[in-house]
């Protein structure tokens, strides 16, 4: 089975005349499709709001499509605080969701008046001591145990270091509470990269009624319901995508099962996707370098792990197309490999390629999170540029490359000069 690039060799061709590769290149037309769809999934909720997660692509170009869509933005971190800031985001339009939080990131996080959840209970009074409560504030729930779909363990929160026990969310709700908070929000994100159409309505539930007891048993004002992200989308070609209207009208079922007989009709639905929002609609572009005829068949390509660490950190599968060669049949099996020096850089192993020649295009898809954001710099290699196919089908560049003298730009090398 194949999954269908949305670029064209003839189109990667132009591109290069300008920007060589690797890049990374995203799709405009994609992303504010997606986006339109995401909202009317959920239209139902008059307070319903998505808060992009920085993290998973934090360009201020694209944030701003974000921005002109009516979404908002999730940030964890000082820098994604200041992205925000930049493109326009400020008070409850950024959701701050941080954990063993420095200082300096919870006072920037206050004077833009951002939305902050809290992880722990011990953040919240050293909180009070930098800067003042918000008039809302939320807190992050962690159920323990394990996450389970039916018979199947998706998740195991008592193993994951976020969010707190229900006892501690109480404690801290009212703490915060006689503090002069006005509106609480509960958080909670139990599973990753779930194209299982039950998850969300299933975290609602567990959500929705723990906002019921939590309201009832602190006198505190639920605003809103927090589910996070954790939808994924299709890697592999065979896999089934998450469809967006089933998961809304679930959620849905259990806000009116649960919610709207306790009185809490009001509650708003928010958001945090950022793998769901734009991996789809990303791609890293390489070309290929040499080949190797070993024990093995090798595909050297001019990207490495550096570009895209995924496969090497986690083994995880991202579907490969030579582009030009879509309808091709496998000419063998090869493994597709950067340059480190690290045996983990390989982007595939053992996958059915046609026959390639070198300076072949080679597409690797769903790249758009947690793709160029978790690049390095090992070996010195440097960071590629991001490009964005826009709506009328030109391409602007909206991150330039790295060049030798950024990788240097930390170090004083005068003593070593003569």
């Amino acid at each position: 089975m194949n999954k269908a690039p949305f670029l064209t060799r003839e189109q990667a061709r132009e591109i290069t005349k300008n920007h060589p590769t690797p890049f990374y290149i995203y799709d405009e037309r994609g992303i504010r499709e997606n986006i339109r769809r995401l909202r009317k999934a959920f239209a139902w909720n008059e307070g319903f709001r998505e808060y992009f997660a920085v993290k998973a692509t934090p360009n201020p170009y694209l944030l701003r499509i974000f921005k002109e869509e009516g979404c908002f933005v999730d940030c964890s971190s000082l820098t994604e605080l200041m992205l925000a800031d930049t493109v326009g985001f400020h008070g409850d339009g950024i959701m701050f969701s941080s954990n063993d939080t420095p200082d300096e990131d919870y006072r920037l996080a206050a004077k833009l008046g951002a939305t902050v959840n809290f992880d722990d209970l011990t953040h919240v009074l050293p909180y009070g001591e930098l800067a003042p409560y918000g008039e809302t504030v939320s807190c992050r729930f962690n159920p323990g145990g394990e996450f389970k779909m039916g018979n199947t363990i998706m998740n195991s929160p008592k193993d994951a270091k976020f969010g707190m026990p229900e006892e501690q969310l109480k404690e801290a709700f009212l703490l915060l509470k006689a503090r002069g908070v006005r509106r609480f929000g509960i958080h909670a994100f139990l599973a990753s990269n779930t194209t299982d159409e039950r998850y969300y309505p299933k975290l609602a539930s567990i959500l929705f009624e723990l906002a019921v007891r939590v309201s009832a048993e602190t006198g505190v004002k639920i605003a809103f319901v927090n589910l996070s992200g954790g939808i994924g989308v299709p890697y592999r070609p065979e896999d089934t995508p998450a469809d967006i209207e089933a998961i809304g009208n679930g959620v849905r079922e259990a806000y009116e099962r649960i919610l709207v007989p306790a009185g809490m009709g009001d509650v708003a639905i928010y958001t945090e996707l950022g793998r769901f929002m734009m991996a789809p609609y990303g791609a890293l572009v390489s070309r290929v370098l040499h080949f190797k005829h070993t024990w093995k068949e090798y595909i050297g390509l001019d990207a490495c792990a550096a570009n895209l660490m995924r496969p090497a950190m986690y083994g995880a599968y991202h579907h490969i197309t030579v582009l030009g060669k879509e309808n091709e049949l496998p000419a063998g099996v090869f493994d597709v490999t950067g340059g480190l020096c690290e045996n983990n850089d390989k982007f595939a192993v053992d996958r059915p390629l046609p026959e390639t020649e070198i300076g072949d295009f080679v597409y690797i898809h769903d790249t758009g999170a947690h793709g160029h954001s978790m690049g390095y710099n090992y070996n010195g290699k440097l960071r590629c540029a991001e490009l964005l196919l826009c709506e009328d089908g030109s391409v602007r560049q909206i991150r330039r490359a790295e060049t030798p003298a950024d990788y240097f730009a930390t170090l004083d090398l005068t003593p070593f000069q003569k």
